[in-house]
């Protein structure tokens, strides 16, 4: 190194290499995402786009540097409308451009410094300089190529400095300079190689040094092949021998980084092809190695082609552009072959490496090198495939589709967790290499030289004590390396090749790479994001199961076809088993897979938004099951608690007891669970409130002629002529019919609830045992809003309640600000008389017979009762109301209402009375204990003609007391009375008749036998209806009904 007017140790030329290098890699950065934002419509600056601005921008980009404002008024006036706008929204993009101005300044500067010490550059010899001095010109060249292609460049900067000339009257500082950069490196490469015909003395000595690295590195499979190259068994008796060569960083130096900087390099300095012999063959084989050179992530250099133009116009390149095209065509035929082979090389060299480390890791000192080797050529391959997949040429495509890369990259991943796993025992190998060997020889070198100033002999002096000081400081214990084997094996008998799984076969082997991949690697860091490949794992089962389970339903909208749930149940099982396999091979939580896909199709939307199977299952049991039962089509079977197809003409595609029978409500259950079924819920009572709502207008349409009907139930020519008012507008068949629909939703919510029950009961039974326990042991007096929350608990468990706090929630939301709570309690209680008034009308339905096989109405009338009590219930719980005194008296009404039916002579309204009546056996109380409404009922109706809840064992001794109806007392309804009777014994199977009649039924576990011949004596006693009339005078002349039953239960008889 010269010694001239500069000191170059005076100038810091390694700092401001190294600065510069980094500032390079920022600035390339910043100008690849303007390119990439400037290439995307929806990233591009809307100035760019915008309509109004198109002349403006044409104008400034034909004008382009010159700035004239003053006579294209016309043309500029949208743009001094927005001046702020873009002097705001374009400052980032024009400064980034200032910045590369910049950097190119002080790269010049630097080179010309460089050039004026006449520094030495020897990639063999200080190769930290002559590595940072390379890179420089490269990034240097590659940032002004990457500048020249964003076409916008001059639509931007132009569009910038004319909102700030509009804005300060005058052009913005930078703007001159930027400009005249922008237009003299049109073509940069071109500009360039005028720039550095000054350093070209400089470039071309760093350049030439890579003879002695670049055609060593640059070698045929079939050479390394030959020299056994990475091979540590190849010579057993040296094995044990440090690895050494005079240039160590050289070799494991990129291959792509020295391609870098031959082509870019020779083509700034061209003039020395011509010249030096060395220069010439460096140049052309890097030619031959490859068609294109990455730029910055996905932008490539095309090699030939632009070099080919640029030698076009220059003298004396007649037989470099010739050079060029041998070049090529040797690339494109013998590039992808040669690179193939050198991969397929790697593959080998590298697993044996790799097992030899793992059995003997000491092997890591003496042969570092061998590893940095391995993974240096392996890297530079890898580079060169993927560079070159994306510029394929097609005759020689197939040189660029390796089906084992994944192979080559999992022996590099081993040989880095060798080095990281035994780190320590290459330091401990090279702190004593250094103190017992490196530091002899430096001694000797040191005492050796002839002339030596005193400040430099001190200097190396203390190089020498330092080294020979070195100790790794870790005590004299022997270092035991445990070495954990992992034997993977796979049990399974032998399988011979069966042509059916071709598919099978192909895979079988990546998938096991795959497993064992991603066993191996816990994570990878990918720039500042870490990336965990069990997790990307388990994230894609999870949206692919999700996926499944609704592709497993089958739900086509077009034709309401939906999978059974107990078939969707046995599919999800199946793929869950499928799924939990997977963790004989990865380790991963497969069973929080199932917790997080499970628990999203319990709601109506998964994560994504999209539809889950609560939302499909709620949607067709809702709009198609529950729909065609309102159609007439299916019909609600208590006897086998399901609902089942009606005979029509249409015959429907599904069949109901499939979809709604015990076992599939189970399934569904289990499918579900407990926040899918009360989603079901929810929206099932979403339904009933809307019929509610309606029911209220038709209330509040009848209000006047409905309260005239309250109070005068004794009065049957009265009740009579304001019945008629209500038939006007078929408001009667209306209500009956909506009441019917609202029974129809909650029998099927009673079968849902309790298919939840049995499910919950087998999962957690304690737990489902304690609420029952909370349900059962509510006492009378407690608060309503703390009885409501036991409730809702115990609804959600599945357990029934006297109280539904599902439908007391949806109709509580009913309530209007408009209508005053007073009003809305009567409208409630209209809505009871109306029902009750109503339900004769149903005689006259040919539907309306009551079948006892199904122990129901074909026409679902008999969810009347349900409908009655929960709506009863709820509306009066909202209200604040007295449950059981709206059950008398709607109970007063309706067996008024009913008794009446046997004043009528015309056979066709009275074709079904007497099923019609049974729908007060199906009646309940619906409050716990209210006994005044079985004594109500008692009053109403013979109590062994007909039963409160349907239970025969609670019928009393007094047995002759209640043949008499409200303002109905006269000898006709002995036939009503005896056809009601016999309506309920047909109502009961064969067996329950023949355990009647031998005077055994009635005996439970929990009350005291009864026997049934107090029934068989009413009904002999029905027979001497007169001499009853004299008990129902006596009650009327004011007997108490105690004395009555006194009297009765000792006289014996009813005519005593």
């Amino acid at each position: 190194m010269s010694r001239a007017v500069l000191q170059p140790s005076q100038q810091k030329l390694a700092e401001k290499l190294t600065i510069l290098n980094d500032r390079g890699i920022g600035m390339l950065t910043r100008i690849y995402n303007i390119k990439k934002a400037c290439g995307d419509p929806k990233a591009k600056p809307s100035y760019l786009i915008d309509k109004n601005l198109e002349s403006a921008v044409k104008f400034i980009v034909r004008k382009f540097p010159a700035v004239e404002t003053r006579n294209n008024n016309q043309q500029l006036a949208q743009l001094q409308k927005e001046k702020s706008e873009i002097l705001k929204n374009l400052a980032l993009y024009y400064f980034t451009f200032v910045d590369v101005m910049e950097f190119k300044d002080h790269v010049c500067e630097l080179l010309n410094t460089i050039d004026a010490c006449q520094v030495f550059f020897d990639i063999t010899v200080n190769f930290d300089l002559t590595k940072n001095y390379l890179d420089l010109i490269v990034t240097y060249t590659t940032l002004m190529i990457m500048l020249s292609r964003i076409e916008e460049r001059k639509a931007i900067i132009g569009l910038y400095n004319y909102a700030h000339e509009m804005t300060h009257q005058s052009s913005d500082r930078e703007y001159p300079r930027l400009g005249q950069m922008i237009v003299d490196y049109e073509n940069p490469l071109k500009k360039m190689m005028e720039e550095f015909v000054p350093h070209s003395k400089s470039l071309s000595d760093a350049l030439i040094s890579l003879q002695m690295v670049y055609p060593r590195r640059n070698l045929s499979a079939d050479q390394w092949r030959n020299a056994q190259l990475l091979s540590l068994v190849s010579a057993p008796s040296t094995m044990l021998n440090p690895a050494q060569s005079d240039t160590m960083p050289c070799e494991y130096l990129s291959l792509d980084v020295m391609e870098k900087w031959i082509i870019f390099g020779f083509t700034l300095c061209h003039g020395v092809l011509n010249t030096d012999a060395a220069a010439l063959n460096l140049w052309k084989l890097a030619l031959q190695s490859s068609s294109c050179l990455c730029l910055y992530r996905d932008e490539v250099f095309h090699i030939h082609k632009s070099i080919e133009d640029l030698f076009v116009n220059i003298r004396g390149h007649n037989k470099r552009i010739n050079d060029i095209r041998e070049c090529k065509e040797a690339a494109l035929s013998h590039g992808g072959s040669m690179h193939r082979e050198r991969r397929k090389f790697l593959r080998s060299a590298l697993k044996e490496l790799a097992t030899v480390l793992a059995d003997q890791p000491g092997l890591l000192g003496p042969k570092a090198l061998f590893v940095f080797m391995a993974l240096s050529f392996a890297r530079d391959e890898i580079i060169w495939l993927l560079r070159h997949a994306d510029n394929i040429q097609k005759k020689s495509a197939d040189d660029f589709i390796d089906k084992h890369i994944a192979e080559l990259i999992f022996y590099m991943e081993e040989l880095r967790a060798h080095v990281r796993k035994y780190g320590p025992v290459m330091q401990r190998y090279y702190v004593q290499y250094l103190s017992g060997f490196d530091a002899v020889v430096l001694n000797e070198l040191v005492q050796n030289l002839s002339v030596c100033p005193e400040d430099e002999s001190i200097i190396m002096s203390s190089f020498v004590n330092t080294m020979t000081s070195l100790s790794v400081k870790q005590g004299s214990r022997i270092l035991i390396f445990p070495l954990k084997r992992h034997y993977d094996s796979v049990s399974q008998p032998f399988w011979c090749h069966d042509p059916l799984f071709p598919i099978l076969d192909k895979l079988h082997t990546a998938l096991s790479e795959l497993c064992f991949s991603i066993n191996y690697v816990p994570n990878m860091i990918v720039w500042e994001h870490t990336f965990t490949p069990r997790e990307y794992l388990t994230s894609h089962l999870e949206i692919r199961f999700t996926k499944s389970i609704v592709g497993m339903t089958m739900y086509n909208q077009t034709t309401q076809e939906i999978a059974k749930p107990s078939e969707l149940q046995t599919s999800v099982r199946a793929y869950m088993t499928v799924l939990q396999s997977i963790e004989n091979y990865v380790q991963i939580d497969i069973t929080r897979v199932f917790n997080n896909v499970l628990l999203q199709q319990t709601q109506h939307l998964d994560s994504h938004g999209e539809p889950t199977i609560t939302s499909l299952y709620t949607n067709w049991y809702l709009e198609t099951l529950l729909r065609q039962v309102s159609n007439g089509h299916i019909a609600y079977f208590p006897a086998m608690k399901a609902f089942v197809n009606l005979p029509t003409e249409n015959e429907l595609t599904f069949n109901a007891e499939e979809y709604s029978d015990i076992s599939e409500m189970r399934a569904l259950s289990e499918l579900l669970g407990p926040y899918g079924m009360k989603f079901l819920s929810e929206s099932l009572m979403w339904h009933i409130s809307s019929q509610v709502a309606e029911l209220k207008k038709l209330v509040v349409d009848n209000v006047e002629v409905l309260t005239q009907m309250r109070t005068s139930f004794d009065k049957p020519d009265q009740m009579a002529a304001l019945f008629k008012k209500l038939t006007c507008g078929y408001s009667v068949d209306s209500v009956l019919k909506r009441m019917t629909i609202i029974g129809v939703i909650l029998s099927f919510r009673s079968l849902a609830q309790e298919a939840l029950r049995d499910v919950l009961s087998c999962h957690i039974p304690f737990l489902v045992s304690s609420i029952e326990d909370f349900k059962d042991h509510i006492p009378r007096e407690t608060d309503m809003k703390v009885a409501m929350n036991v409730y809702e608990l115990s609804s959600a468990a599945g357990l029934p309640c006297e109280i539904d706090p599902a439908l007391v929630v949806a109709l509580s939301s009913q309530k209007s600000e408009t209508i005053s709570p007073e009003e809305e309690y009567k409208i409630a209680c209209l809505l009871m008389v109306f029902v009750a008034v109503s339900l004769p009308t149903l005689a006259s339905n040919v539907m309306s017979q009551y079948s006892p096989a199904i122990e129901g109405h074909c026409n679902n009338i008999h969810c009347l009762a349900k409908a009655i009590n929960q709506i009863a219930a709820a509306l009066f719980t909202i209200h604040k109301g007295s449950i059981e005194d709206r059950l008398k008296e709607f109970l007063a009404l309706a067996s008024s209402s009913l008794l009446k039916i046997g004043q009528e002579t015309d056979k066709t309204t009275t074709r079904n009375r007497e099923s019609v009546y049974l729908l007060l056996d199906m009646q309940s109380p619906a409050v716990k204990g209210a006994r005044d409404v079985d004594g109500l009922a008692s009053h109403c109706w013979s109590w062994e003609a007909i039963m409160v809840d349907g239970k025969p064992d609670e019928v009393p001794k007094d047995n002759g007391r209640s043949f008499h109806s409200f303002g109905v007392r006269t000898e006709k309804h002995r036939p009503v009375l005896a056809r009601l009777a016999r309506g309920w014994m047909i109502s009961r199977q064969a067996e329950a008749e023949q355990r009647l009649l031998e005077g055994t039924y009635g005996v439970t576990k929990h009350r005291r036998y009864r026997g049934a011949e107090p029934f068989r004596r009413t009904l002999v006693k029905m027979r001497v209806w007169n001499s009853s009339r004299n008990l129902v005078e006596r009650m009327k002349q004011g007997n108490t009904r105690n004395e009555v039953r006194n009297r009765e239960h000792h006289g014996g008889e009813m005519n005593e």
